[in-house]
This record gives C-alpha cells, structure tokens and sequence, in this order.
C-alpha cells in the first residue's frame, strides 16, 4: 500500500486523524497531535473503499478533460451533432453503477466523433 492509501484509510475512519507513515508501510504509521491509534486491522479493511474512491476521482478527472476538449462544440452559437451529443452525454454516464475498483478499471471509453 502507498502511504497515500494508508492515510485515506485511517481519514476515513477519523476524518481529524493527524498521522503521518513512512516508506508506504502500515507498521510506520506516526499518530501525531494526541490523535488515538485505529488498530492496523481496521484501517486495512477500509483500503478497498479507498482504492475505489482514488480510482473514481482519477476516472472523473480523465471524464471531464474529455468533456472540455469538446465544450466549444456545445456552445449556443454551435449546433451539436447527434453523435457529439450521445458522446459526452456516454462521458457524463460513464461512473453511473460503478462500484468497484476493478468496475472502473475495466471502463470503456465511448470514441470521440469527427468534428
């Protein structure tokens, strides 16, 4: 696990922990400000939550460079074409029913049309 994904884990148990963890390993977790230690068990039980929550955030950040590559087609003085339409509508969808990390990496992205 990356100390990214240890931190997210013990935050979204205690949300005001202040921890910091060396060399991507759980056992160097450093409770700092009188924060109280959460038991190694409970933070790894929340790493598939937050491997899921990272995969999200990095599949809307992709989505919605995709949509502004194509927004000054949706402009009011542009007539947007059917298939420019279907193609970002199938962008802003892309994350509806998806509730795994394997889900998100496993996504297809719907293929830009012509101009």
């Amino acid at each position: 696990m990356t100390n990214e994904t240890i931190i997210n884990a013990i935050l979204k148990i205690n949300p005001n922990a202040q921890v910091s963890v060396a060399d991507d390993d759980i056992n160097t977790i450093i409770w700092e400000n009188g924060t109280t230690p959460i038991p190694k068990a409970d933070i790894e039980a929340q790493f598939t939550a937050v491997e899921f929550d990272m995969a999200m955030e990095d599949l809307r950040a992709k989505r919605n460079n995709l949509l502004v590559e194509t927004d000054h087609y949706a402009l009011s003085d542009q007539t947007l074409s059917d298939d420019m339409r279907t193609y970002r509508q199938s962008l802003r969808d892309i994350t509806n029913g998806l509730t795994t990390k394997a889900e998100v990496d496993a996504v297809t992205w719907p293929t830009k049309p012509g101009a």
